[in-house]
């Protein structure tokens, strides 16, 4: 929901970094592994039960995957980027509870295990949704710069990432983030159905 916006008040900065790694000779892909690295750095922080230091690793996780797209639009844009950027965010996305549920798996487990299907209801609805646009040939008009149809929702990667911020700084009540990000997640999952449904139902 908050993703364009932020994406807008950002896009000047990440275009000035993409602008100089781009005339060091610093590929899109390079920059997407390297985010991955450091999320799997925060996910290790988490479980070692050292949230703040995982927060950090959050944010220039975060950092990493804003500079990639920019660094592609000022090169070139690949099939293979916009794959790896994708699969790489819902790997990243999943860590992070599974990071808290390894933590303190007492009284963090149950709470990690809903919160990720509900990651598995959003993902494999934004997924199928591309799919099917991608073979309509229909394009995003609130986001033509995505390699793919992108179909926004109540919570997209702007909201996890506020989410995983709060687990981080009052981890003792991740039980409650979880669920609540959770029911929000289900709320996204309807509307992207129904919008599926009354799309793809049209000739």
């Amino acid at each position: 929901m908050l993703d364009r916006a932020l994406l807008g008040l950002l896009r000047p900065l990440l275009h000035g970094a993409a602008r100089r790694l781009a005339a060091a000779g610093v590929g899109a892909d390079a920059v997407t592994l390297c985010g991955l690295a450091l999320g799997g750095a925060a996910a290790v922080a988490i479980a070692l039960r050292q949230p703040l230091l995982g927060l950090a690793f959050i944010a220039a996780s975060r950092l990493a995957d804003g500079l990639d797209g920019e660094l592609a639009r000022l090169t070139a844009p690949t099939d293979r980027g916009a794959f790896l950027d994708i699969t790489l965010d819902f790997l990243f996305y999943a860590s992070i509870p599974l990071a808290f549920a390894l933590a303190d798996p007492a009284a963090n487990a149950l709470a990690a295990a809903v919160l990720l299907a509900a990651f598995i209801g959003t993902g494999s609805s934004f997924l199928a949704f591309a799919v099917l646009a991608e073979r309509r040939g229909l394009k995003s008009t609130g986001y033509p710069s995505k390699g793919f149809y992108y179909l926004g929702g109540l919570t997209e990667g702007t909201e996890t990432i506020a989410c995983f911020a709060l687990m981080c700084l009052v981890p003792q009540h991740f039980a409650w983030w979880a669920y609540g990000f959770a029911a929000l997640c289900a709320l996204t999952i309807g509307t992207r159905l129904m919008a599926g449904w009354v799309i793809f139902g049209a000739r």
